[in-house]
């Protein structure tokens, strides 16, 4: 039987493990840390026992179809983990300047919802001249062939695209900085490629009838997913393995011939699949490595960025809108989710202390901005203060026209356990893979050079692109398939899907295809070229 051996227990590494047991291909994963599920899993709270923190809520939209589809293979007493999945209603918008507005995130129901979707793209004060030219950028993502993506829009920066730099002060703040909250991507260094993609799939998720526009857990995600996960796991037969931390590959100049741990022990398997985060992989590439697989040598060019989660415990519920919460003008970008209204999969009445009867988890995805209390980025700041800033920037949110959030009803907040303090501030031992312009030639495919070596990390080039939990499972899908290719050929592959895109907009993508061949612009390059110029000149004068 073949042998397979995963370094890494993430959602990469577990994807592929099932994919390959569910074919009946023998597996042992690698975990280094104590519990499976990388940056998706939760964590204990010590003081107060059954209380849950996490790295950030899990976040569900539209687009995410691998992830979804291996939960529904995951059983559990009830039915699958899928069924865990609950539905958001509203999206509430909060500034400090400002009452807070909410937005629908389900399908558009009338006219006025229809507007009220389209409206992130068309947002209310910009100028009439920003609106019309942003509509042209969309457009031109959406008729750009794969190939002008590919060589061209990762080359640009999003904010250039938009031409951020000469437009007005509102598309600035509102739609330059608009996924940064949600998908860690930074408006001046990621890429029009993927940042353009992104918006729009988020965009699509809620005018799509067939799917729900975004979905969360009903409980902390180590309950309702990660441990059902590990469970189906062992029952086929995988052998699980945490607090086994990997050293390194041994490599014979053609193949893998086995895996170190930490420990001296030796690993051997017929296959290794490498799904360590993207911090990680570049101690596993060796010179030798990197010279039987070149496009493994890029790995350590990937930039990486900080997006951690704080769970604030509550001795009031306070619900706030059934979804996510968006802080617009927060300098850390803070988006949110008050949790407890959502938990119908766990047990929270029962097994949460007296004084706790809400979970509001927080998400800071700037650490380079001053804070409002301190005057200094997260970075700079103890894990304490970083608390204490994220507190006071959600109460100058929620409180800018009534009182909403108080410091009475704060019993403990539970900070990302990744986040290590350090003489000068903190240091963040969970990085996330941000897509800065030119990255994606640095970004590996699932199959190596290397005949046995196998990538499932969220780094590796998929459909998704953005480093996520749903590209993690894609590249671990790839991972088993090369692994199926090339010792069970007739078996049925892993299901990999492309990402949906209007079919009206495929007959310009053909034709931007003959315009690339030649060697032409896209025709939104010359309006493009001919706006900045303009704006430039007005500038200047």
């Amino acid at each position: 039987m073949t042998r397979v051996a995963v370094i890494g227990g993430g959602i990469g590494g577990l994807t592929a493990a099932q994919e390959l047991a569910e074919r009946n291909i023998a597996v042992e994963v690698y975990e280094a840390s104590d519990r499976f599920g990388g940056k998706a899993r939760s964590y204990p709270v010590a003081q107060h026992g059954p209380l849950h923190g996490e790295h950030g809520f899990r976040f569900f939209p539209a687009f995410y179809r691998h992830v979804v589809e291996t939960m529904e293979r995951i059983p559990t007493a009830e039915g699958t983990v899928a069924d865990n999945l609950v539905v958001t209603e509203e999206t509430l918008v909060a500034s400090t300047d400002q009452p807070a507005q909410r937005a629908r995130t389900g399908q558009p129901e009338s006219v006025r919802e229809w507007m009220q979707t389209l409206r992130p793209a068309f947002i209310d004060d910009l100028p009439p001249e920003d609106r019309a030219f942003l509509l042209e950028r969309f457009l031109y993502i959406l008729t750009a062939c794969d190939q002008r993506r590919e060589h061209e829009l990762d080359n640009v920066s999003w904010w250039e695209f938009i031409d951020a730099d000469n437009r007005s002060e509102a598309l600035r703040e509102r739609l330059a900085s608009a996924t940064q909250a949600l998908v860690a991507l930074r408006p001046r260094l990621a890429s029009a490629r993927t940042m353009g993609v992104i918006y729009l799939q988020l965009l699509f998720g809620q005018m799509d009838p067939t799917r729900p526009a975004e979905r969360i857990l009903n409980g902390p995600t180590s309950e309702v997913w990660i441990r059902p996960w590990v469970e189906y796991l062992d029952s086929l037969d995988v052998e699980l393995h945490a607090s086994t931390p990997v050293e390194r590959l041994l490599f014979d100049g053609r193949r893998i011939t086995g895996a170190e741990r930490t420990d001296g022990n030796r690993i051997e398997a017929d296959e290794f699949v490498l799904a360590v985060p993207v911090h990680v992989a570049p101690s596993f590439v060796t010179p030798e490595i990197a010279r039987a697989a070149s496009e493994l040598e890029g790995i350590e060019r990937l930039d990486t960025a900080w997006m951690n989660g704080v769970q604030f415990y509550l001795s009031t519920d306070i619900s706030l809108t059934r979804g996510h919460q968006v802080y617009t003008d927060s300098p850390w970008a803070l988006t949110s989710i008050s949790q407890r209204q959502f938990w119908s999969g766990h047990d929270f009445e029962t097994t949460a202390p007296d004084d706790v009867e809400g979970v509001l988890s927080v998400i800071a995805s700037d650490w380079e901005t001053p804070g409002i209390v301190y005057g200094i980025p997260a970075r700079a700041c103890t894990r304490a203060e970083i608390a204490t800033e994220v507190w006071e920037q959600l109460k100058a949110h929620l409180n800018a026209t009534e009182d909403v959030l108080t410091d009475d009803v704060l019993v403990e907040w539970f900070l990302d356990p990744a986040i290590v303090e350090t003489n000068d501030g903190v240091e963040n031992r969970s990085p996330l893979l941000i897509n800065t312009v030119g990255s994606l030639k640095h970004r590996p495919s699932a199959e190596t050079s290397i005949e046995n070596l196998t990538i499932a990390g969220d780094f590796v080039r998929t459909n998704s692109d953005l480093a996520s939990m749903e590209s993690a499972n894609e590249a671990g899908r790839r991972a088993a398939n090369a692994i199926l290719r090339r010792h069970q050929p007739t078996t049925q592959a892993a299901t990999i899907w492309e990402l949906a895109e209007p079919a009206v907009f495929e007959p310009f993508r053909r034709h931007d295809r003959l315009q690339y061949r030649l060697g032409l612009p896209h025709p939104g390059e010359v309006t493009q070229s001919a706006r900045s110029f303009v704006n430039r000149l007005g500038v200047r004068g």
